[in-house]
């Protein structure tokens, strides 16, 4: 399963279009031909019943001490099927005297418990149990996510629980390096330092991509000896409770993994600035960003990790293969419905390929797969919520009314649901909200630009750093670019690109700090200094 989720992997996520046609044929061992996709969005997503979904819901309650249990305050509150509005399923809703009970529970295993004081090897051996219990319930696992976010179970379940495997056999690969130094000092004594375990992390994860969030937040902290409270979005509190419990199955102490479900004012605020939290680490929007570091700050000045929103530019350079750009574009942008933090949202096209490629962009939208995410073939479901449903298209009708040309779509998909049709703007400027907002839906705004100095200068122009990618056959181009995008990580010729070893975060108000990669693994360590003196050494 290992190279066949490589190869999945390899055809969504990487997107290299030196061999795209190759990759459009493979998927799996099943022929998932662009001929044989939905020829153009329709509204048969929204006036069909949904699918059933393939599974049931085992665990609503918040799993404290490794046992499932009621909020203290006994409320709970409804989480949502994206396809029709309908509840799924009430859930326990958390709120600080939960988080008190969790922080309690952590600390206790942490000053306590077996698991910062396991061998490294035994810590190994759980998260590798971890991984294969993932690998065994794959499907189950994505049909949950499916039900609950709405993207495509195709994604789901050959793309991302495959990636959450690989990420929690990454970690458990670093378990046992993880080690100080010898350090030379001017005089007779013995330096050394150690990393140690930081103590009892907050971590708090979004919508968009919960059991990916929950990986590279998750694993990096237990690889190192941490205890863990864990807030799962309101959106999408069920996936992180079915992988939390196949966790303690493979072994896991109690009270090490504590997941407590509920809203970002009661228990992400109590999270925050809780005074016997260790460290804490965030993804989510900027402006959630700013009130949870400020939490931190008042409460134990407790270090923060920072993933949060973005513009990302995608260039379009003047030699492009203007067939594969567009559909590198189109990736880039509607991937996920547009619900990424990364989407290259602000699509610089130069002016010299500028109307061929906003012809055929307008064209790869009109074929794009809505519809229900249980279907096969599918590209786009349903946006996560009303609220999101509604700012999209508050976004849409800005543009129109700035004077964007709306080149295709700009409407929801039927009365039910969340389905928004992919929608495709040219002649957009840098001044409107469409090109300045993170919008985090299925909107592409393409931008033309003369040169590269006046791109390089209107790319950088935005309180975002996150990504950004660059279309180029020229490798002078391509470095120039890379080195003056002010950006955490620029994708030359393919997008979104996640492996598990490459450290992913942003410049400026995009965030502080990097997860994923070695980089990670000192968001939840701290160094300590040790110093010995030396009798009569025979050497320094």
């Amino acid at each position: 399963m290992a190279a066949a989720a490589a190869s999945n992997l390899s055809w969504l996520l990487s997107c290299s279009f030196s061999g795209a046609s190759a990759s459009f044929r493979s998927f799996r061992g099943r022929n998932y031909g662009v001929a044989s996709v939905i020829s153009r969005y329709s509204t048969a997503a929204a006036v069909e019943e949904p699918v059933k979904a393939p599974v049931k819901v085992n665990y609503n309650q918040l799993l404290i001490n490794g046992k499932f249990v009621d909020a203290a305050s006994g409320k709970t509150f409804p989480t949502l099927d994206p396809r029709s509005g309908d509840v799924i399923a009430h859930v326990a809703e958390g709120d600080a005297e939960d988080i008190n009970r969790a922080v309690a529970v952590a600390r206790k295993a942490f000053d306590d418990g077996p698991w910062p004081r396991m061998t490294v090897y035994e810590r190994q051996m759980i998260l590798l149990r971890f991984a294969d219990l993932l690998e065994k319930h794959n499907d189950e696992i994505a049909a949950l996510e499916t039900w609950n976010n709405g993207k495509p179970y195709e994604q789901a379940a050959k793309i991302e629980v495959p990636m959450m495997t690989r990420l929690i056999r990454y970690y458990a690969g670093w378990a046992d390096k993880i080690h100080g130094l010898t350090v030379p000092a001017d005089g007779p004594h013995h330096v050394q330092t150690l990393h140690e375990p930081i103590g009892v992390a907050g971590q708090i994860i979004p919508w968009n991509f919960p059991l990916l969030m929950f990986a590279w937040k998750v694993g990096p902290a237990l690889a190192c000896g941490n205890t863990i409270v864990l807030k799962t979005a309101e959106q999408t509190p069920l996936s992180a409770l079915v992988v939390s419990k196949l966790l303690h199955e493979a072994g896991l102490p109690e009270g090490v993994l504590n997941v407590v479900s509920g809203y970002g004012p009661t228990a992400g605020a109590a999270l925050a600035s809780h005074m016997d939290v260790d460290k804490l680490a965030f993804t989510g929007s900027t402006s959630t960003g700013k009130i949870v570091l400020e939490l931190a700050a008042k409460s134990n000045l407790k270090p923060v990790t920072l993933e949060l929103g973005g513009k990302s530019p995608f260039i379009i350079c003047e030699d492009a293969d203007v067939d594969k750009a567009v559909e590198l574009a189109h990736f880039a942008l509607f991937f996920n419905q547009g619900q990424c933090c990364c989407a290259g949202s602000r699509t610089y096209v130069h002016e010299r390929v500028y109307d061929e490629f906003v012809e055929k962009a307008k064209a790869r939208a009109l074929k794009r797969s809505v519809g229900d995410p249980f279907k096969s073939g599918i590209e786009q479901g349903p946006q996560i919520d009303s609220e999101q449903f509604e700012k999209i298209l508050g976004y849409i009708k800005s543009g129109i009314e700035s004077g964007a040309t709306l080149e295709t779509g700009g409407d929801r998909i039927g009365h039910k649901g969340f389905y928004v049709q992919p929608t495709v703007f040219s002649n957009v400027k840098d001044d409107m909200l469409i090109a300045k907002d993170e919008i985090f839906g299925p909107v592409q705004s393409i931008l033309k630009f003369k040169d590269l100095g006046d791109v390089i200068r209107r790319a950088n122009n935005t309180h975002y750093g996150l990504a950004a990618g660059v279309f180029t056959q020229d490798i002078d181009v391509a470095n120039t670019l890379t080195r003056a995008l002010r950006v955490g990580t620029v994708w030359v010729n393919c997008f979104d690109v996640f492996d598990a070893a490459i450290p992913f975060g942003g410049y400026k108000m995009s965030g502080q700090g990097r997860e994923k990669g070695i980089y990670s693994l000192q968001n939840y360590l701290q160094v300590k200094a040790v110093v010995t003196p030396l009798k009569n050494p025979t050497w320094l």
